[in-house]
């Protein structure tokens, strides 16, 4: 999540104070070439839903009465301010207009502050024109459908300070000729484009660029060298880019730079220590690069960094412990990298810290206490790393923890009873080597909303307390030894309006069923999207009432040793992408509603003992889905023979 100051509220509180100072008499009418042009502006507007342009009349002045114009004393118009999304005291607008830009507003040879942003479906060009505008300060064009590349005319809005052009259609290169000359610009938004090409060398010479916002394109290249001359910038944004490369050690000059996303592109090397001369950066994320070697030990010198998002690198080596230094920080994510060695101690004096995920690395060791001295700690995660803790350490009792993952961390034996008294309210302990019976204590987890056991070694009977997770959400027992009936977890109690199951995967263990045929009614099963209770010996049949779940988008009942017929109810479900019922007694014919819901993308009904023509359908289902039904027949399928 990024935290931004939106640059559009202090721009339309600019747009009121050149409002107030326009509001002077006016000596003169508005210019009627000025006129010509904002009249043309409106013809070639298609749409205008909230009459923004109600207003512009040829018979009356645009200077006096036209809405969103103003007009300096001599009557020629300096303003145009008819944005999209706008409000007043008591109320806002959102609204849309249709049409293209006119070339004609070219000739508002005067105009300073130029704003149509969030009109939506603005479509077409830029107008080369615009370029003759060279007394233009402000132009706001973001949120529209518009076109084409930037034009070369550009060049010659000297003293442009702002350009805003995020959220439209545009592509093509960022000519360096029209970058070097906006030397005036102190906020540039190119966002959400399709612009191509590498980020101009000329960029170092916007030295009063304060923010520069070019996420969500097709810019590819490295970051150039010159990046390190823009000493005012303070928010920075490549993500979701095709950059390359490694980081310009030149980017430790930005002394000022408070925000710096670079997430998303393919930047390579490692980071350099000069990423010490950082020393205002608040937050940094650089997650989903190719980023090698280690974090260097500078890193400890940023000490106002309060989100550091470093995951899904391939960064090496030990944490340094020059990372305690960092009190500031409230989130650290360096999952899904090679990191080795053990957790810092220094951790601990990160007092802030409210997330830890150093998820899926090879850190190994114990996790060292002084974490526990991190009252502001709220998430815990360091799953799949070899740390082999054989039993979780007991200090995690003293935390006030929301979320504590340790899947696959070599856990052992019985489940601490602490955890019974535990605020807790998403759990993962998965892929260790638990045992032994669920304690009837889970029952007094009471925060939980989610609940993955899966790949462990438990062999009882889920308890009868478990009804009383009234708040769960998410349940994940697959690969155990569970036995019992599902009834228990199926009916539990519910904490309106929380509490009702998203997704359960029960597969792989020894419920017994048969599914409680009224499933579909129970109010903690009326928003599930996800039904996976595969591989247990339920028998029974399909209940038909799993067609009233108006959520459940997939229902996974493979090999379960149920018979009889599958609903035509069961499309009632409309929601539903994957349908799994192979490997079952199942027989009859597979009802032409089942197979034509409109959402479906994934059906498999192999080695059952259905019969009849398969119906007609839309979804792409292959044979196989369909094998091992000797009555079976129709496309995918042979023909039936009496085609």
């Amino acid at each position: 999540m990024k935290i931004t100051i939106s640059s559009k509220t202090l721009s339309h509180l600019f747009i009121l104070f050149l409002a107030f100072y326009f509001s002077t008499p006016i000596s003169e009418a508005c210019h009627r070439n000025d006129k010509a042009a904002l009249l043309d502006f409106k013809n070639k507007i298609t749409s205008d839903p909230s009459n923004l342009l109600k207003s512009w009349t040829s018979s009356s002045d645009c200077c006096t009465t036209w809405e969103g114009v103003a007009c300096d004393s001599s009557g020629r118009v300096v303003n145009v301010s008819r944005p999209g999304l706008f409000s007043g005291d008591d109320f806002i607008t959102d609204t849309y207009m249709s049409g293209s830009l006119s070339p004609s507003l070219g000739n508002l040879s005067f105009l300073r502050f130029l704003d149509l942003s969030n009109l939506k479906e603005l479509t077409g060009p830029l107008p080369p024109e615009l370029g003759r505008l060279w007394h233009l300060t402000h132009i706001f064009l973001d949120a529209n459908k518009l076109n084409g590349s930037i034009p070369t005319t550009f060049r010659r809005l000297v003293r442009l300070q702002k350009l805003y052009l995020d959220g439209n259609y545009l592509s093509g290169v960022l000519h360096s000729t029209v970058i070097e000359s906006l030397t005036s610009l102190s906020e540039l938004g190119l966002s959400g484009n399709q612009f191509s090409g590498s980020l101009p060398s000329s960029i170092g010479k916007l030295v009063l660029l304060t923010k520069l916002d070019a996420h969500g394109n097709k810019i590819s290249g490295s970051i150039p060298p010159g990046i390190g001359k823009l000493k005012s910038l303070k928010y920075f944004d490549l993500s979701d880019n095709e950059i390359t490369g490694s980081l310009p050690s030149s980017l430790g000059g930005l002394s000022d730079l408070v925000q710096l996303y670079l997430n998303h592109n393919q930047i390579t090397g490692s980071i350099p220590p000069s990423i010490s001369g950082l020393s205002s950066l608040q937050f940094w994320r650089m997650s989903e690069n190719r980023i090698t070697s280690g974090i260097p030990a500078a890193i400890g010198k940023l000490s106002k960094l309060q989100r550091l998002i470093l995951e899904n690198n391939k960064l090496t080596g030990k944490l340094p412990s020059t990372i305690g230094n960092l009190t500031s920080l409230t989130e650290i994510f360096f999952s899904n990298n090679y990191f080795t060695g053990k957790i810092p101690s220094s951790i601990g004096k990160i007092q802030n810290l409210q997330t830890l995920d150093l998820s899926r690395n090879l850190l190994s060791g114990s996790v060292p206490p002084q974490i526990a001295n991190l009252r502001q700690l709220q998430t815990v995660d360091l799953s799949f790393n070899p740390l082999k803790l054989v039993s979780i350490p007991t200090w995690f009792a003293k935390m006030n923890l929301f979320k504590l993952v340790l899947a696959g961390t070599g856990i052992a034996g019985e489940l601490p009873g602490w955890l019974g008294s535990s605020p807790v309210a998403v759990l993962d302990l998965s892929s260790n080597a638990l045992t032994g019976k669920l304690p009837h204590w889970i029952g007094n987890m009471t925060n939980l909303s989610f609940l993955n056991l899966s790949n462990n070694g438990f062999h009882s009977a889920v308890p009868v307390e478990f009804k009383n997770l009234s708040l769960l959400m998410d349940l994940d027992l697959h690969s155990n030894n569970f036995t019992g009936h599902l009834k228990t977890i199926l009916t539990k109690s519910v904490r309106d309006p929380l509490g009702r199951f998203n997704s359960i995967d029960l597969s792989g263990n020894m419920f017994m069923g048969p599914i409680d045929e009224s499933i579909g009614e129970k109010p903690s099963m009326s928003s599930i999207k996800s039904l996976i209770l595969s591989y247990n010996p339920l028998g029974g049949s399909i209940p038909k009432s799993l067609g009233k779940l108006r959520e459940l988008r997939v229902v996974e009942l493979v090999g379960n040793g149920i018979s009889g017929a599958i609903p035509a109810e069961l499309g009632g479900a409309e929601e539903l992408e994957t349908i799994k019922l192979s490997r079952n007694k199942l027989s009859g014919g597979i009802p032409d509603k089942v197979l034509n819901l409109d959402k479906l993308q994934e059906f498999d009904v192999s080695q059952n003992q259905l019969s009849g023509r398969i119906p007609p359908h839309k979804a792409k289902i292959p044979p196989t889905a369909f094998m091992d039904n000797p009555g079976l027949c129709g496309s995918p399928l042979p023909p039936c023979k009496n085609s």
